[in-house]
């Protein structure tokens, strides 16, 4: 799947889901524009509905999904088993939940990562690093 790039900036786009601004913005500050120094940048699309998280991987440019399994009032469990089930190749998903009793459900979900709220940017980081890695053609 695609690894958003030209020839001279090579960037990653990452899908943000919460209904909630600041856990959107607590995601993006937690992994900053470079988590990782194997990797490339980091872009973000913030999106706050349903039918937009839709729309964008409709599009077919997204390289990681985090959705939040607290939004309301589609969560994003629910939507990472959409995508999974909807979506040839689906990029990896993380999603957020609020508790870690909870993370069989995000196994239910099929998506690859799950972090709790509240969010720690050590952990949310080490995660997303994880799954990016896959995407990003090893360096000769």
């Amino acid at each position: 799947m695609p690894l958003v790039s030209d020839s001279t900036n090579p960037k990653l786009k990452v899908l943000v889901y919460s209904d909630d601004v600041t856990t959107r913005q607590q995601v993006i500050l937690a992994l900053g524009r470079r988590p990782h120094p194997d990797l490339p940048e980091l872009t973000y699309v913030e999106v706050a509905t349903e039918p937009v998280v839709i729309q964008n991987m409709d599009a077919g440019d997204i390289d990681l999904v985090i959705l939040d399994g607290e939004a309301v009032p589609a969560g994003g469990l629910g939507i990472a088993k959409q995508l999974k089930d909807e979506i040839y190749q689906c990029p990896p998903v993380l999603v957020l939940i609020g508790r870690p009793q909870d993370a069989w459900l995000a196994t239910w979900s099929r998506a690859e990562a799950v972090v709790a709220h509240p969010i720690d940017p050590i952990q949310l980081a080490e995660a997303v690093v994880a799954l990016l890695r896959a995407r990003v053609p090893a360096q000769a």
